[in-house]
């Protein structure tokens, strides 16, 4: 009884902190996905399932894609196999020649029972998936299932004698694709200004940089899994399910290295904290804090990353004092000083070799504005400096009083724009 109390109570806990994290956007997607997925079982389950044998393989394939789901850069929860079975078993109009006509509100259940199904797993052991981004892989999967089961028989009609052509159904399917991947970006976009309080045109631009290509190669694997079954049955589902297993297995990995450099990178900028030459959090404060300018100012994805590299590690220099500076606070040194301190630093991480452009923005962070340093550099000086003035302090008003100073600081010194983006950062309350 103990046994299995512990994990039940465990994934209790899980889905309760789910729960508290989500915002209203998030909420209302969930109800919108809950909808429609009782509508479909419950239709489903009133009408019966047409041609059962392969709604089950189909559902099986989406119950494999989302168990071995994974997370890509930018916390994205993405299920590539699940996804590209859904649209597959969307986009079928004949096994072997003969016509199927399954309705959206099967594709809707089949869709919502297999990712359940491929979710308990990870449930059982405490790890819940993301409700929003569940919720999100399922209205996607609806939205093609209803706007092309309807046109499945005609389609079909066509596909045989006297026209037997393929091209009206190939285009329907490469349209309504395209318009599904806007869509998605779209929503996933909105989602994202609202967790990470960036500008929406932003986040649908690394939405679509980081995204829609996976999205397009869903697609793909989508149509060709649909046209494979008109010729091998449901054989096709194990001739494509090998190579998108493969593919998911490098994406994990690409994933997996990132989340290595990130991980390495944070326990490397502890050694200056445990050497005790800077405050204890100092430079994960001074992280989330030019994070979140850098959002403020429209960075990329991309550029947010090497961002948070570089103020992770950019009191690294400090290790080659003889003396510590107090508090580690640079601000209070003198600039030729920190220059040399950034100038250390961007060497310690250039013998990483695969960090060079973090190294040059640590080298440059303390340049003044007239030497035109990077973006990221001039952020994390200004992160810092605030950072250095205020430390773990929650107080508003020594807040306040060290932004005026850093905004009082000599002409040159720090970044306007980041100064500002700054202010409404604390403002807001974002870090």
């Amino acid at each position: 009884m103990i046994t299995t109390a512990r994990p039940r109570r465990r994934a209790e806990r899980s889905v309760g902190t789910v729960l508290r994290r989500l915002d209203s956007g998030q909420l209302l997607l969930i109800c919108a996905a809950g909808l429609v997925a009782v509508a479909g079982v419950g239709y489903t389950a009133a009408a019966g399932l047409e041609r059962p044998e392969i709604a089950v393989g189909f559902g099986a394939l989406i119950a494999v894609g989302e168990l071995a789901r994974l997370t890509m850069p930018g916390n994205r929860e993405v299920a590539p196999i699940g996804a590209a079975a859904a649209l597959g078993y969307t986009l079928l109009l004949d096994l072997s020649q003969n016509p199927l006509r399954h309705p959206a509100l099967q594709v809707v259940a089949v869709i919502a029972v297999g990712m359940t199904a491929g979710a308990l797993p990870h449930l059982a052991v405490g790890r819940p998936p993301r409700l929003d981004a569940m919720a999100r892989r399922l209205l996607i999967g609806a939205l093609p299932a209803f706007a092309f089961r309807p046109l499945a028989d005609p389609l079909y009609e066509l596909t045989k004698p006297p026209t037997s052509t393929w091209w009206p159904a190939l285009a329907a399917m490469a349209t309504l694709i395209t318009i599904t991947l806007l869509i998605d970006v779209l929503i996933a976009a909105l989602l994202r200004a609202e967790q990470v309080r960036t500008a929406f045109r932003v986040a649908v631009r690394d939405e679509i940089n980081m995204a829609f290509p996976l999205g397009a190669a869903v697609g793909s694997s989508g149509v060709l899994l649909a046209l494979a079954t008109h010729s091998m049955d449901l054989v096709a589902l194990l001739v494509f399910a090998a190579p998108l297993l493969v593919t998911q297995v490098a994406f994990r990995k690409y994933a997996g290295i990132r989340a290595t450099y990130l991980q390495t990178v944070r326990a490397l900028s502890r050694v200056t904290e445990v050497g005790g030459y800077v405050e204890p959090g100092h430079s994960r404060r001074v992280s989330r804090l030019a994070v979140a300018i850098g959002r403020e100012l429209g960075m990329a994805e991309p550029e947010l990353l090497e961002l948070e590299y570089a103020a992770l590690m950019h009191d690294i220099g400090q290790l080659s004092l003889r003396d510590p500076i107090p508090g580690g606070a640079t601000v209070l040194t003198e600039p030729e000083q920190a220059r040399r301190i950034a100038e250390l630093g961007a060497e310690v991480i250039r013998q990483t070799g695969v960090l060079d452009r973090v190294a040059e923005v640590v080298r440059r962070q303390c340049d003044p504005i007239t030497e035109d340093p990077p973006l990221s550099s001039r952020i994390i000086k200004v992160a810092n400096a605030y950072d250095d003035l205020v430390g773990p302090s929650t107080d508003r008003d020594r807040a306040g009083a060290a932004l005026e100073r850093v905004r009082q600081s000599p002409g040159g010194s720090y970044d306007p724009h980041a100064i500002e983006a700054l202010g409404r950062v604390i403002d807001r309350g974002r870090v």
